[in-house]
């Protein structure tokens, strides 16, 4: 669950140094190639038929996500858990809950991904449990205990009010109880940045609790990690340790946990939910998401892309500008290993790009995009065969509204959608009405398809490293159509407007440039005409200029001319004689 907002925004680089080997050598981790596909697990398979999916409905798809080219699953709380916040309410860090399976099932589902070149990845929920764990319950029972963050009763107002997000404690204990978002999620304390005298429960950094708490969380990352889970995605990253301003104690605290995975477990990786790499990798993290909030503008680089008069918007009137300036400046901030990983949507707040909005015909431009550009791409499950988001559903575990989000996966045409045998008024969440929802099945059949579309991209991304996130990239025109050269070999051009658009390429190879795929653009000399809708990715047939790395964003050789809009049609790649 995203929850800083705006208190993140313009947030300054950590002044702490990263001390894991693959920084200190310059050599990127596993991550720097990764193919990153998210997997809600309830709603992903059910091999049971109770409606809800589970481990064995991940592990038996997964020739599905190799053939896909995904290199790494995240997969979303397993966890024993109430659900009243969908499973980010823990009742144990190290057990799974019945109806996702049992330890078995994790350790299976990790070999068998292993065995077809996928890791998996887990969630690490630190910064709140259940008010149902038995930390909480004990805490419940003695005044003493400071795993949370507790106000006694001569702390709090004298008018019997209570302070922001704090919580009466249900008893035996007296007092008050800081809280995470739901009341069900108190808040695990790692402490304040600074003290307050107006606010007396603060408790330090080096405090028993914040310490006794540090410790808890790397025996919670040995377990999994012992296990064969490859790394974890860190809930709420940004807001584990209170009132930090530059988050200069959160740095230190996750640095430290940094340190500890480097000598114990090497090979993992810490990717943050927090939306600003500037700022969390420098801490430690190996990568971190640009999402709907924190970081840069609040959001912005990602807003800019797919909401709020987004650039992938039909009308025409955005502007990639706004990500591709905050994508360098965040790419010079972070420097080599660590890395942006960019999703298109998510189970939190990070809508589909089918998002009723936009529609299924403009999603391939996107993914032509989000593809080839040098960040870590992260599919949301679905997004490859084009889900589109489902309004009006009925709030499960906590959803508040991003249950429309959480729709279970589209197999084939079976009973629904091959998600589950179960019967329909029994599954986790309502499928997709619509009789010609898309389907796995369905768009494997039919090579013009999104799905074998992403297949062929993402299989394109894998063999040339010029397309991963460690080729140079140079942009020749951030608007309609964007416009790039990547390793100096592969030409771009995207344009998710509904009116044909027309770009000049100062790049003399242009005129002898092979199609690898494109949707019906027109190459005359140094001009490209892009249809609506458009994309190409266009192979210029030299060799990386040695020098060029990741990072290094140049400007064109000449200056990006005026765009002119006209008419147009989709249809093959023709080639002019001018």
């Amino acid at each position: 669950m995203i929850g800083a907002g705006a208190v993140l925004a313009g947030a300054a680089v950590l002044p702490i140094s990263r001390v894991s080997p693959a920084a200190a050598s310059g050599q990127p981790s596993w991550l720097a190639d990764a193919v990153l596909y998210q997997v809600y697990p309830q709603s992903f398979a059910d091999t049971n038929g109770d409606g809800i999916g589970d481990l064995r409905g991940i592990t038996e798809h997964l020739d599905h996500l190799a053939w896909l080219g995904i290199t790494a699953i995240w997969a979303n709380p397993v966890f024993p858990s109430p659900f009243t916040d969908a499973g980010y309410d823990i009742t144990d860090y190290v057990g799974v809950h019945p109806r996702y399976g049992a330890q078995e099932d994790v350790a299976e589902l990790v070999t068998e991904a292993r065995a077809r070149g996928i890791r998996v990845l887990f969630d690490l929920v630190a910064g709140h449990t259940s008010d149902q764990h038995p930390w909480f319950l004990q805490s419940l029972q003695d005044d003493t205990d400071s795993r949370y963050v507790w106000a006694t009763p001569d702390q709090l107002p004298p008018d019997g009010s209570l302070p922001e997000d704090f919580v009466a404690s249900p008893g035996p204990r007296e007092g008050a109880f800081l809280k995470n978002y739901y009341e069900t999620q108190p808040a695990i304390n790692y402490g304040y940045a600074r003290m307050n005298p107006d606010q007396p429960w603060r408790q330090p950094v080096d405090a028993e609790g914040p310490k006794r708490n540090r410790e808890a969380m790397r025996e919670v990352m040995d377990h999994w990690l012992k296990l064969g889970v490859s790394g974890f995605r860190c809930d709420l990253a940004a807001t584990l340790v209170k009132d930090d301003p530059g988050w200069v104690e959160t740095g230190k605290l996750w640095g430290e946990m940094r340190a500890w995975m480097d000598e114990h477990h090497p090979d993992a990786v810490m990717i943050a939910e927090w939306g600003d790499p500037a700022t969390s990798v420098p801490a430690g993290f190996d990568g971190d998401f640009f999402l709907p909030v924190n970081g840069p503008g609040d959001g912005a680089p990602w807003k800019s892309l797919w909401q709020d008069n987004p650039y992938f918007g039909a009308d025409g009137t955005g502007s990639a500008k706004t990500f591709v300036d905050a994508w360098q400046q965040t790419e010079q901030a972070i420097g080599s290993p660590g890395h942006i990983l960019l999703p298109s949507a998510n189970h939190d707040g990070a809508l589909r790009l089918n998002n009723g909005v936009r529609t299924p015909e403009e999603v391939p431009a996107a993914f032509a995009f989000w593809l080839t550009w040098p960040t870590v791409p992260t599919l949301y499950y679905g997004e490859e065969i084009g889900m589109r988001l489902i309004e009006g559903l009925p709030d499960v575990e906590g959803s508040a509204g991003r249950q429309n989000n959480r729709t279970p996966m589209q197999w084939n045409d079976g009973p629904n959608a091959g998600f589950s045998t179960a019967p329909a008024e029994e599954l986790y969440i309502p499928q997709d009405p619509d009789p010609n929802r898309p389907t796995v099945a369905g768009q494997l059949a039919d090579e013009g398809s999104l799905l074998n579309f992403v297949q062929r991209v993402i299989a394109l991304r894998t063999k040339h490293p010029e397309l991963g996130s460690g080729g140079a990239v140079e942009v020749f025109h951030d608007g309609y159509p964007l416009t790039y050269l990547r390793g100096d070999r592969f030409l771009i051009t995207i344009n998710p407007s509904r009116e044909q658009v027309t770009v000049d390429v100062a790049d003399d190879r242009l005129a002898k440039a092979r199609p690898v795929e494109d949707s019906g653009v027109r190459v005359e000399g140094r001009t490209i005409t892009v249809p609506a809708f458009g994309y190409a990715i266009l192979d210029l047939g030299e060799q990386p200029i040695p020098g060029l790395s990741r990072g290094n964003l140049r400007e064109a050789p000449e200056s990006p001319p005026a765009l002119r809009r006209d008419a147009g049609s989709h249809g093959h790649i023709t080639w002019g004689s001018g």
